[in-house]
């Protein structure tokens, strides 16, 4: 099966170019089997190699496959290979696993829309592009893949273009993340020029003994690659852009902000992990990125009232964990909660697409309520991937992949690192329940009558990430011991002691949810029209602002200088050169009057000048 590994990004590929150039040509049916179908046939052969990986593993855990040479260039000879182990196997696992799931979901709920075929071009495009960048064996094909996930998210994001918000939000989503990529980029260009190859096994060979009496530009190369790892996962300080990115169909946010792209940079940084040991403030750095966060994200979730908007600030809050546990060393915890992360916050995503299409569109949770009956299938889907990302004790995946992190943060003795997750952990049980008391107890406020979605596409999906989910998830362990470095060991009285009291903090976030937001809310309405409260909340529902310091300090500044340039004096100097040339255009053009007396003269006229010329020669 590992000589099918090709076909994992072929398949999307080969999708996207039907549906790409012809997707005015395919009826819905057709063109949901070749988008759905060809992610298919990747999760498949994915399947498979998870198998063989299991029960015959290759020699040294790794196989390769080498399909060409993309470039040959003097010394500069990178190769199209593919290398699977364990971490890339569990990247592909999740992108073609999940991101099928998602395909299945969006059949359904994108019917009848005018660009059906269009999505599924877009979707495709994503998958293979997320499957290059995993998969492949240096770092300029990971780029590849890197720039292809931000083009094709930006197409997903404005997707609806028709709308002038979609098209800010999508620009948006692509400008932030391109700040990025640029440090990332950076970044690539010194690991060339001091190392000789982007392949990267040999970067981290040659880069310990390379860097050993260098660590301020080793600690440069690794806050550059951080910089590109920030971008694309949204975290401090370039989150501004995942919640915008809402704007795009509720399928795209599962795929994109829950399973996929917003793991890049977790992934990115897992894999070149000697380049962070090698910077002890860098891989600090990761860690107090991720604490800030995720704490950030958490407090302003408390107060949202888009449904899509709560589950994008905890995308960036439990990407924030990610970042923590690789700050912390907890290398292998932080791909394990990438992994059940997927499973969670795709179903709570897609959950969230039946209540919005149930409810009209609606968004608002405000205007929503008592929705427990109405959409039972989404309300346990609700219940069962909130409980998961509250971490709900022994019952929930969430739960186990959390307490790694945190057992990880003590044991390596990081402790500050160990009570923001803790702080953070509480904050995500509290906003999770205030979410789903919300939006599926009390009365209904709609205007109209919900629907309930039904069909094989649909209900599949959400069940089997609702059984991914619970338990389930928390005991699939990803094989990456051998791919990563070992996490701080902890006695077993230490995993147990860390267990009860990060369950009891679960359980007590819970209970203040219900408090707070069961019922009538009377403690929370009366709470609402203190000032000092308000202007807290409002605090909170800016995201601490960034979105407003970041428009006066770029943004605004950026459009005065466009403002006085607009008649650039360069541009100015080139026009005036041109103008005695338009001039004389002009008056010959005046002798084009199509009359054949003035053709004949002018013939003659010219006739008369040459022959005078040459007889004064």
């Amino acid at each position: 099966m590992f000589d099918l590994l090709f076909l994992v990004f072929l398949a999307p590929m080969v999708g996207f170019l039907l549906l790409a150039f012809g997707r005015d040509k395919w009826s819905e049916n057709a063109a949901a089997a070749i988008g759905v179908g060809s992610v298919g046939i990747s999760a498949a052969v994915v399947a498979g190699c998870v198998f063989q990986f299991m029960t015959s593993p290759p020699d040294g855990g790794v196989f390769s496959q080498q399909l060409w040479t993309w470039i040959d260039v003097g010394s500069f000879k990178p190769e199209l290979r593919l290398r699977l182990d364990g971490l890339s196997l569990t990247m592909i696992s999740v992108i073609c696993g999940v991101g099928f799931l998602i395909h299945l979901f969006a059949s359904w709920y994108m019917r009848e829309d005018p660009g059906y075929g269009r999505f599924f071009s877009y979707m495709n495009l994503f998958v293979m592009s997320m499957v290059f960048l995993v998969l492949g064996d240096n770092l300029l094909l990971l780029y590849l893949g890197w720039e292809g996930v931000g083009l094709a998210s930006y197409l997903l994001i404005g997707f609806w273009y028709s709308d002038a918000a979609n098209g800010a939000a999508a620009r948006k989503a692509f400008v932030v993340t391109r700040v990025g990529d640029t440090f990332m980029a950076i970044a690539l260009f010194l690991l060339w020029r001091d190392l000789g190859t982007l392949d990267i096994q040999e970067i981290l060979k040659a880069a310990p003994a390379f860097y050993a009496d260098k660590p301020d530009l080793i600690t440069a190369i690794a806050l550059l690659m951080l910089g590109g790892a920030v971008g694309k996962s949204a975290q401090l300080p370039l989150q501004t852009w995942l919640p915008d990115a809402m704007a795009g169909p509720t399928p795209v946010s599962a795929l994109i902000h829950a399973a996929t792209m917003v793991t890049a940079g977790v992934y990115l940084i897992a894999r070149t992990h000697t380049l962070f040991e090698l910077s002890p403030f860098a891989l600090s750095m990761v860690g107090a990125t991720g604490a800030v966060t995720l704490l950030i994200a958490g407090f302003t979730a408390m107060v949202q009232t888009d449904i899509k908007r709560v589950l994008a600030y905890s995308t960036m809050s439990q990407i924030g964990y990610m970042f923590l546990a690789l700050g912390a060393g907890a290398w292998s915890a932080a791909i394990f909660h990438l992994m059940t992360h997927a499973f969670f916050k795709a179903l709570l995503f897609l959950a969230s697409g039946a209540v919005i299409l149930g409810c009209h569109h609606e968004q608002n949770i405000f205007h929503m309520g008592g929705l427990r009956k109405k959409l039972p299938l989404a309300f346990w889907s609700f219940v069962i991937g909130g409980a998961a990302l509250a971490a709900l004790p022994y019952i929930t995946a969430g739960f186990y992949s959390k307490d790694e992190i945190l057992i990880g943060a003590w044991a390596g003795g990081n402790h500050p690192l160990f009570y923001a997750a803790l702080f953070g952990a509480f904050l995500t049980s509290i906003y999770t329940a205030r979410l789903i008391f919300i939006t599926f107890f009390g009365k209904y406020h709609g205007h109209a009558d919900v629907h309930a979605g039904h069909g094989i596409s649909y209900n599949l999906p959400l069940l089997v990430l609702i059984v991914l989910s619970t338990a389930v998830g928390g005991f699939i362990h990803p094989p990456v011991d051998a791919v990563l470095p070992a996490s701080p060991h902890a006695e077993h009285s230490l995993h147990t002691t860390i267990a009860l009291v990060s369950g009891g903090v679960a359980l007590l976030g819970v209970g203040i949810g219900y408090l707070l937001f069961f019922g009538e809310r009377r403690f929370v309405t009366a709470l609402g029209k203190n000032p000092t409260a308000k202007l807290i909340a409002k605090f909170w529902f800016s995201a601490f602002g960034f979105d407003w310091l970041y428009d006066r300090l770029f943004v605004k500044p950026f459009m005065f200088f466009v403002h006085l340039t607009r008649k650039d004096a360069f541009d100015t100097v080139v026009m005036s050169l041109t103008q005695p040339l338009t001039a004389l255009n002009g008056l010959l053009a005046r002798t084009q009057t199509g009359q054949i007396r003035w053709y004949a003269a002018s013939m003659a006229g010219g006739a008369v000048l040459i022959i005078a010329l040459v007889v004064l020669s």
